[in-house]
């Protein structure tokens, strides 16, 4: 009886309230106590009872608080305590106090407000709604929390209604239980959980840091796409890439477009143009231009090939690479089917695959290669031996069908020593002296001091001793000879002055870094797509919103005046309005 008695009392003082206007279009629907003020000539106070609040309607939305305020003339309601709004099953607020314009269908709420959706609770201390736009934002600071993401905090922020997309401005930062988002800008779907970050980003936890300014993350299933400067830092290696895909949860990262991995505990770099990394397994797989870069204080070495493979822990790395391997140093390199690197005990393999293809005679089998100076070397596999902690060659050795060859210094011949095994021993990075084990065969151009030549030697023996110094034959020495002889230059058969298996690789040979690349083919980049550039950040008070104030603000009078009356309720809490005078 109380609600249709106040009710009926309400309808017959609107009109005179409106001074002769239509009836507002908000509704109470429950005031259990009615009063006046002289301070508030033009307003109806409302109150609750002991076991109801004031209940209001308009358009679609209920709200229910303690007290309200209401301007019939304005057709703006004030309410206070324990206000709560409601529109449908899209969005519950609550406050400690609501502002709301009937004729706008702004609503202003401020003191511990809190905002829900379906995935999503929202906590600041200032919001507007729009509910012609069904946008809601705030500006002195928020709180978001999401069952799937964590907590995003922000100086700004914008929330959709219709689309659940927060869009957060200004020191924002996403804090769950794994990692933090720090970014400029982040757009963030409740629904999907994906979130969309703008700026300088990073994201930081226990085992990565991640940066970009521009990425996409997928905070349901731990899934993130990053563009424009991305990186990743896991412990001692660092990733980048024109774009990188990064799995939280398997600890897997992989990068396309000029990549570049940098171990700074090894001091070295690997470059390409597609990767993956396994940080579990401390592995990074890399093709498409590859190439490793060990840092020396003097000298670096570079590694190429089709694909690249580095695995173990910072303090046993080591580097594949395989197909059609190249390396390079000032004085050293080399070429194989597979080069392989172990950083801790200093060994380089240089090695090459064979099948049962080769035994066809028809088929020139080929062997690694490497050049020291001038001198070339080969055989079915070559070690190198350096020392990991001066980071110095140590050692060189040949197994099987070792063969040495170098240009005679001013003539066009060769001279060459072959044999089963090769060990050579290095001086300061310069080989010293070199063994050749078995069945060793070898031809030699003998000069004088003049550099005259007096002859050539050809012979056999059980083994060879070379002393070498400024990269110069100083004492050749033969143990166990078996046979051999010096010819005059003219009375050296032509037919003799090669050793059987000779080849000579010069055209192969890498004289920079450059020329690691010579023989790749043409190489085409794919097109990065995904993500699109920043939008401008929609302003909430736009255009359409200020008609619609500038409208509710017209004086109810015989004047038409268009200037806001900015004592109208409606108007008051737009920033925009509020310091302005009439």
């Amino acid at each position: 009886m109380r609600f249709n008695f106040l009710k009926k009392i309400i309808f017959l003082l609107l009109p005179l309230l409106s001074l002769g206007q239509e009836r507002q279009e908000i509704e109470i629907e429950y005031a259990p106590f009615m009063s006046f003020e002289e301070s508030k000539p033009d307003a109806t106070i409302l109150t609750r009872d002991k076991s109801n609040q004031v209940y209001i309607k308009h358009k679609g939305i209920d709200m229910w608080c303690n007290e309200a305020v209401y301007y019939g003339k304005q057709d703006f309601i004030e309410a206070y305590g324990e206000v709560r709004i409601k529109q449908g099953d899209s969005l519950d607020m609550t406050s400690k106090y609501v502002e709301y314009s009937g004729k706008t269908q702004l609503a202003y709420a401020s003191g511990d407000v809190v905002l829900v959706d379906a995935n999503s609770k929202l906590y600041t201390d200032v919001l507007y709604f729009d509910r012609i736009k069904q946008q809601a934002f705030y500006n002195q600071r928020g709180k978001v929390v999401s069952d799937s993401s964590g907590t995003i905090t922000s100086t700004r922020g914008h929330y959709y209604v219709n689309s659940k997309k927060y869009q957060f401005n200004n020191n924002v930062k996403l804090v769950n239980p794994e990692y933090v988002i720090d970014t400029d800008r982040l757009d963030f779907y409740t629904t999907s959980a994906h979130a969309f970050l703008y700026g300088p980003t990073t994201i930081n936890s226990e085992s990565s840091l991640i940066y970009c300014e521009r990425g996409f993350y997928n905070t349901n299933k731990d899934t993130g796409y990053f563009i424009k400067n991305s990186k990743i830092d896991y412990d001692e290696r660092t990733v980048e890439g024109d774009s990188i895909y990064f799995d939280r949860n398997r600890n897997f990262a992989s990068a396309t477009n000029n990549i570049k991995v940098t171990d700074t505990l090894n001091n070295s770099t690997v470059k390409g143009h597609y990767a993956e990394v396994f940080k579990a397994k401390d592995s990074v797989f890399i093709t498409k231009r590859a190439l490793a870069i060990t840092k020396r204080e003097n000298d670096s070495i570079y590694i190429h090939s089709d694909t690249l493979m580095i695995t173990g822990p910072p303090e046993a790395r080591i580097i594949r690479g395989f197909y059609n391997a190249k390396m390079y140093k000032s004085d050293l390199s080399g070429k194989a089917d597979s080069i392989h690197i172990n950083q801790k005990t200093g060994l380089t393999q240089l090695i090459n695959f064979y099948n049962n293809n080769d035994e066809d005679p028809f088929t020139k089998r080929r062997y690694p290669v490497l050049w020291h100076h001038e001198n070339q070397i080969t055989g079915d596999s070559i070690h190198l031996i350096s020392n990991s902690k001066t980071e110095t060659l140590d050692s060189l050795k040949v197994f099987q069908n070792a063969f040495v060859i170098s240009k005679d210094s001013l003539g066009s011949g060769f001279n060459q020593i072959k044999g089963k095994r090769l060990n050579g021993l290095f001086e300061s990075n310069e080989l010293h002296i070199i063994d050749v084990i078995k069945n060793s065969e070898s031809i030699y151009y003998l000069r004088d001091s003049d550099n005259e030549l007096v002859g050539i030697d050809k012979s056999k023996s059980a083994a060879i001793r070379i002393w070498v110094s400024e990269n110069k034959i100083d004492e050749l020495r033969k143990i166990n000879q078996i046979g051999g002889k010096t010819y005059p230059d003219s009375d050296f058969p032509e037919n003799e002055r090669l050793l059987k298996g000779f080849e000579w690789r010069e055209e192969e040979r890498p004289r920079s870094v450059e020329d690691l690349f010579k023989d790749d083919p043409e190489l085409e980049l794919p097109i990065i797509k995904g993500l699109d550039a920043q939008s401008t950040e929609a302003s909430f008070f736009d255009a359409s919103l200020m008609r619609r104030v500038k409208a509710a603000s017209k004086k109810s009078t015989n004047d038409s005046s268009s200037k806001f009356e900015l004592e109208n309720k409606a108007a008051r809490n737009i920033p925009e309005l509020r310091n302005k005078k009439d």
